[in-house]
């Protein structure tokens, strides 16, 4: 009989503490499991320590998968459950699966038969929403904007013209030394009515959102720093 593959949430910034963004089931499950398949091998211990995993991190079994895994490797990676083992899967931060590589695993183990089982927790994407105040019905999740400037501002009027048309708001994430660039074109290339919001370091102590009009951001101007930051527009 195969285990189960559990998809666990981390957390979005180390320096908060698990208890207070995990659910207690969620934690207990965490602390059961002896093979993982993370993003980095090095800040998944830190985590699972901090978790207060039971065993020494050299007995949990640990593989990685992340943007230089071959796709030829996933396979060997749910051979655990396979067997009967269960197996959680962990991100970098927040909910797996969702802008991370997992989610090559998770079709993997639905092909295999291996039954997935999401577990609750922080996702950026859906925190950043719900404090933003903008549209929560039609949203769309765009990934990263591309990093040349023209080509981003050029990303950005698309993305702008995309919302008015459909009344969706657009989110996107951004590379944190790339921060900086990215809101200095946001507020110059955007309309002054258009909205943005960006928030920083969610559900960590130096949690900062801000969510107003373009012509609000242009007279007060704001400094992000090299932090995980997600971003929403609507037109």
């Amino acid at each position: 009989m195969a285990g189960r593959l559990f998809l666990l949430p981390a957390w979005l910034v180390d320096e908060s503490d698990p208890a207070a963004v995990l659910p207690v089931p969620v934690l207990e499950r965490i602390r059961t499991l002896d093979a993982f398949v993370v993003e980095n091998a090095k800040s998944a211990r830190r985590f699972l320590a901090a978790c207060g995993h039971p065993r020494p991190m050299r007995e949990v079994a640990m593989a990685e998968l992340n943007e230089h895994t071959p796709g030829a490797a996933v396979a060997a990676l749910l051979e655990p459950a396979l067997a009967g083992r269960d197996l959680g899967l962990l991100s970098e931060a927040g909910v797996p699966a969702v802008a991370d590589p997992g989610a090559a695993l998770v079709a993997l183990a639905h092909e295999r038969g291996v039954a997935v089982v999401p577990c609750v927790g922080p996702s950026s994407i859906l925190l950043a929403l719900m404090a933003s105040g903008l549209q929560g019905q039609r949203f769309r999740f765009v990934g990263y904007l591309p990093a040349e400037a023209a080509a981003r501002r050029a990303a950005i009027g698309e993305l702008e013209r995309q919302s008015a048309r459909d009344g969706e708001t657009q989110i996107f994430i951004e590379t944190p030394y790339r921060n900086e660039a990215l809101l200095a074109d946001l507020v110059a290339a955007c309309r002054p009515a258009t909205r943005l919001c960006v928030a920083a370091d969610l559900t960590g102590p130096s949690e900062w959102i801000r969510s107003e009009a373009i012509g609000g951001w242009r007279a007060a101007p704001a400094t992000i720093g090299k932090r995980p930051a997600i971003y929403l527009l609507l037109a």
